[in-house]
């Protein structure tokens, strides 16, 4: 770098975003990199501090910020994820260009970030997230950085570390089971609560069959919904350990590829998954009734991604699987699921 006196720097080129701070009311820059320094700009940099001028001369092996995080936005920009309008201060962020799920390749991103001299962060991956949401933002901390550093950068991975997988509109059968329901004695509320969270995903109810804790109803009314080009099944009731609830039994007995019955969430422990020929069967405990967040606004993400689980997944949410029932609920910007 050349140093220059501030006052004797009119018609220099800045190599580096220069940047202003008032206390509680604004942070950003205040000149840019390129800006030709006028003689009217001299008493502002020299409020800022800048009583020199650094003109930046760069060696063979040298990369200033700003194409360096260049090479981090190429490397982090993966399937409908695009990159912010500018880079200011070597610094760059990843916009969603889809509601999706989020997914991170968590162990390239921790690879990446041990290279040291720069940094990239994200946020939680299998969260849903919106169109032009920010998930993530990565910059080079030095001015200058090798580009032997940055060779390695690419060479960590040939996978984007930031990926959104679609929510695919699925068409939804609903199977509402218990004989008060069934014949009338209590109004059904699980079905509403169950349609209104479908609906946030922009998923359509093909329908919903009631029917009495009978195994051959419950799961003559699974197979009534497949025929009818239902894409997931989502069971409601009668999904405890007491002995008239058949819903867990009746699924399994179907056949097809049982994931699990129970889950390390809570509220959900008592959650089933299934697939049957490719059709994702869940079972839904009580709690999705009734609590803000449950084990199935942790799956059905997934689900609607068109992501098929594994038991492992399922298990691995016990570390952050526990609720903490806000009063007022801030998922997925909260610890639940992560």
């Amino acid at each position: 770098m050349k140093k220059i006196n501030t006052i004797d720097a009119v018609g220099y080129v800045l190599s580096h975003d220069i940047t202003e701070i008032i206390p509680g009311k604004f942070k950003g820059r205040a000149f840019k990199k390129g800006h030709v320094i006028r003689k009217e700009d001299i008493e502002k940099l020299l409020s800022l501090g800048k009583d020199h001028i650094y003109i930046l001369e760069l060696m063979e092996d040298d990369l200033h910020e700003n194409d360096a995080a260049l090479i981090l936005g190429d490397v982090g920009k993966g399937e409908n994820i695009e990159i912010g309008e500018e880079i200011k201060e070597g610094k760059l962020d990843f916009l969603a260009s889809t509601d999706g799920l989020l997914k991170v390749n968590v162990e390239k991103l921790f690879q990446l970030n041990m290279l040291g001299q720069m940094s990239f962060a994200t946020l939680p991956q299998n969260i849903p997230v919106k169109k032009g949401e920010k998930v993530g933002a990565a910059r080079v901390i030095p001015l200058v950085i090798k580009k032997s550093k940055m060779e390695q950068v690419k060479n960590i991975t040939d996978e984007k570390l930031i990926n959104v997988k679609a929510f695919k509109n699925k068409k939804v059968g609903i199977v509402t089971t218990g004989n008060e329901v069934y014949h009338g004695r209590i109004i059904d509320k699980f079905g509403p609560v169950v349609e209104s969270k479908i609906k946030e995903y922009n998923c359509d109810v093909i329908g919903q069959i009631i029917v009495p804790d009978d195994k051959e109803m419950i799961k003559n009314a699974i197979k009534t919904h497949i025929d009818n080009g239902a894409e997931i099944i989502m069971c409601t009731g009668g999904m405890s350990v007491d002995p008239d609830d058949l819903t867990p039994s009746s699924i399994i007995e179907l056949g097809g590829e049982l994931i699990t019955y129970g889950s390390p969430v809570l509220p959900g422990s008592m959650f089933l998954l299934s697939y049957l020929n490719g059709i994702p069967i869940m079972g839904l405990p009580g709690c999705v009734m009734y609590c803000k967040k449950t084990v199935f606004d942790l799956v059905l993400p997934r689900i609607l991604a068109e992501e098929k689980l594994s038991v492992e997944e399922i298990m691995k949410y016990g570390h952050g699987g526990l609720c903490q029932d806000c009063e007022i609920c801030r998922y997925p910007n909260c610890s639940f699921g992560k």
